[in-house]
């Protein structure tokens, strides 16, 4: 067999290859979709990377711009990255912290994938001569994802950046 068909989770998507896709200007979960993932006999990663992400501050309404990095091991059901690109974009209009907005979206893809573990992460530019990149994780709990997730957590800054790479 060559390629996913219809049968494998497409024909619940509306997203992907539709011409009259509206973006939403508010934070708007609801666009997620989910398709079957193939290879759930096996662990592995996704990952995306995220560099035009924005969201505004809660109090000033002043754009706060970001790389989104997000990495899970999926389980029964992976996210189209179309419908992720526009859950992303929802947020640029949205006001929240930037600690805010990686729960937000790690809890929602939390919501719609079960997946066996998850990471967020936000490496915000700088405003004010400070910048905040907010991570965030989880692991299925009572399963060695659960372990994976505490260790990740504990030893995610061992190796912390140089400022030369924003």
């Amino acid at each position: 067999m060559s390629g996913r068909g219809h049968e494998e989770g497409l024909k619940d998507l509306t997203l992907l290859g539709n011409q009259n896709t509206k973006y939403a200007f508010e934070y708007a979960p609801e666009v997620l979709e989910a398709v079957d993932n193939l290879h759930s006999n096996r662990d592995y990663f996704v990952k995306f990377n995220c560099p035009e992400f924005t969201s505004l501050c809660p109090l000033t309404n002043q754009p706060d711009f970001a790389t989104m990095y997000i990495s899970y091991i999926p389980d029964k059901k992976i996210v189209e990255s179309k419908s992720l690109k526009l859950y992303l974009f929802s947020f640029r209009n949205h006001g929240d912290f930037h600690e805010d907005c990686v729960n937000i979206i790690m809890n929602d893809l939390i919501k719609l994938l079960d997946p066996r573990y998850i990471e967020v992460w936000g490496k915000f530019t700088p405003r004010g001569g400070i910048s905040i990149d907010p991570w965030c994780n989880y692991g299925r709990p009572g399963t060695k994802y659960e372990e994976m997730a505490n260790y990740r957590l504990m030893n995610h800054d061992l190796n912390p950046e140089k400022i030369d790479n924003r």
